[in-house]
């Protein structure tokens, strides 16, 4: 197996608006663990501390901390890379020590359009084996921005995210998949229970609606709330707490503005439609999203924290009483495009960005 080039750096309130940053809050040091030409966009933890991730042009990888050194793994599925399609998240099973499933999501082609599509396959050794595909959006489209495509485990359900494929619309059809987060089995299948099954024209894999791009999807430790984080246009960023059959109003409601000036839709607030629980304009492209629970950080411990792309941020969000209580900005000197923040296993905060690197913040000794 031909390994991958690795290079190991020395240590180098609703709706509440974005405010000044606040003081750094711990110190850390920031370590540079791999550097790839592609776009890491996804990545996951294995149990013996090695961690897999997908780069957006359609590969795997898995990547070893302790000897510095990355393998391609093969059999990945086929994508549409073009415009932000391609290899997109990765997650372990939670038992992955019995089954060995990875699940993947991914911009599949269908002629000349796309969709956002799961799939799972064993891995065995440097290979994915008996790759399925579990489950495709309705309906494919023309578009190649907009796939969402974020998952998060909970017991027996897995969370996805759909972006609504620049089709206004659709984030407000229950008829369709896109502009939605769904609830699925582990075999990709529409979870019982879910808030519009037995609805009639309502597909029952919907678990909310009403979404441009939500990117971010994480469990908030100690609450079981579904939370996550979604692109606005121009303004307008939302970090949301999820619930069932919940609509979180885009297009009819948003802080964000059309590129070219004018708003969109009724408004910021309309009965029956959620507001976020913090929105950001400018924008800060919030692509990733985690809740921090480890030792590593005391002081972090509750706080959320989001990876950022046009903000060049890892982005602290600290909370009480349920809102939004202080924002601090890290590592904006960088520049980098952060795409995918996780805290490890190791409670260290891990980050990839679209400069293809993938690294740590560990406290200062």
């Amino acid at each position: 197996m031909k390994p991958l080039a690795a290079l190991a750096l020395g240590v180098v309130t609703l709706a509440a608006p974005v405010g000044a940053a606040s003081p750094p809050s711990a110190g850390f040091e920031v370590e540079v663990l791999l550097e790839r030409r592609d776009v890491i966009w996804g990545f996951d933890f294995l149990p013996d501390g090695r961690i897999i991730l997908t780069e957006r042009g359609g590969r795997v990888a898995l990547f070893d901390p302790k000897a510095k050194r990355a393998q391609e793994v093969k059999g990945a599925p086929e994508v549409f890379a073009r415009g932000q399609g391609g290899l997109l998240d990765v997650r372990v099973h939670p038992r992955f020590s019995e089954n060995r499933w990875i699940y993947l999501t991914y911009s599949e082609p269908v002629g000349k359009k796309a969709t956002t599509a799961l799939a799972r396959a064993r891995l065995e050794g440097h290979e994915l084996k008996g790759l399925q595909r579990l489950f495709s959006a309705r309906e494919p489209s023309e578009q190649e921005i907009h796939f969402g495509s974020r998952l998060e485990f909970d017991g027996p359900h897995l969370f996805m995210t759909v972006g609504e494929r620049n089709d206004r619309r659709t984030a407000q059809v229950l008829e369709r998949h896109t502009g939605k987060i769904l609830r699925l089995t582990h075999d990709g299948t529409a979870a019982e229970g879910n808030p519009f099954a037995g609805r009639p024209g309502a597909l029952p894999e919907i678990w909310s609606l009403g979404h441009r791009n939500p990117q971010g999807l994480a469990l908030r430790p100690g609450t079981g709330e579904l939370w996550s984080a979604e692109f606005g246009p121009r303004g307008g960023d939302e970090l949301n707490r999820i619930r069932p059959g919940a609509n979180y109003g885009w297009p009819v409601i948003t802080y964000g503005r059309e590129y070219w000036g004018p708003r969109i839709g009724e408004g910021t607030e309309k009965e029956g439609l959620e507001r976020p629980v913090s929105q950001w304009t400018p924008s800060i492209s919030p692509s990733g999203l985690a809740f921090y629970e480890g030792k590593a950080f005391p002081a972090w411990r509750g706080n959320a924290f989001l990876a950022c792309l046009s903000g060049n941020q890892l982005r602290r969000v600290a909370f009480k009483g349920g809102q939004v209580a202080e924002q601090e900005v890290l590592l904006g000197e960088r520049g980098w495009r952060f795409r995918h923040v996780r805290q490890g296993p190791d409670d260290l905060l891990y980050f990839s960005t679209d400069e293809g690197k993938l690294g740590r913040l560990s406290p200062k000794p």
